[in-house]
């Protein structure tokens, strides 16, 4: 049985197409059929987590907050490359032991830098 020799291609591609096609259509027949027509007041009344909404939808953060949040995203980060070699520290050599200190070293580098420039003070 010889068949063509993209004929898996192609078979793949199609079913590639109809995984995402196939939900597209099946959602957009349910709202066809399911859907009111027109909105009314309750389609469009603001409902989240079932609470009706009160007030203004968008609300402005305060700039404080970023500053936290990147140094907890560098941090945490740090954390990830430290668990591999907390995991593997016994078979080791001593070039690594060294390099996790330069790191390490580094690490408390930023905390103190970060601390010194007053980002992690609290002002109100």
């Amino acid at each position: 049985m010889n068949s063509h020799p993209y004929l898996f291609i192609i078979i793949f591609i199609g079913v590639a197409l109809m995984f995402p096609l196939i939900p597209l259509a099946l959602a957009w027949v349910w709202r066809r059929f399911f859907q009111p027509p027109k909105p009314g007041a309750k389609k469009s009344a603001i409902y989240e987590c079932g609470i009706e909404s009160i007030g203004e939808a968008q609300i402005q953060f305060q700039s404080q907050y970023y500053p936290y949040a990147i140094i907890f995203l560098i941090f945490d980060v740090e954390v990830v490359f430290l668990v591999p070699f907390a995991v593997a520290f016994t078979g080791l050599p001593v070039g690594a032991f060294i390099a996790i200190l330069i790191f390490l070293l580094l690490l408390i580098e930023g905390l103190i830098w970060a601390w010194g420039k007053g980002c992690l003070s609290w002002q109100r």
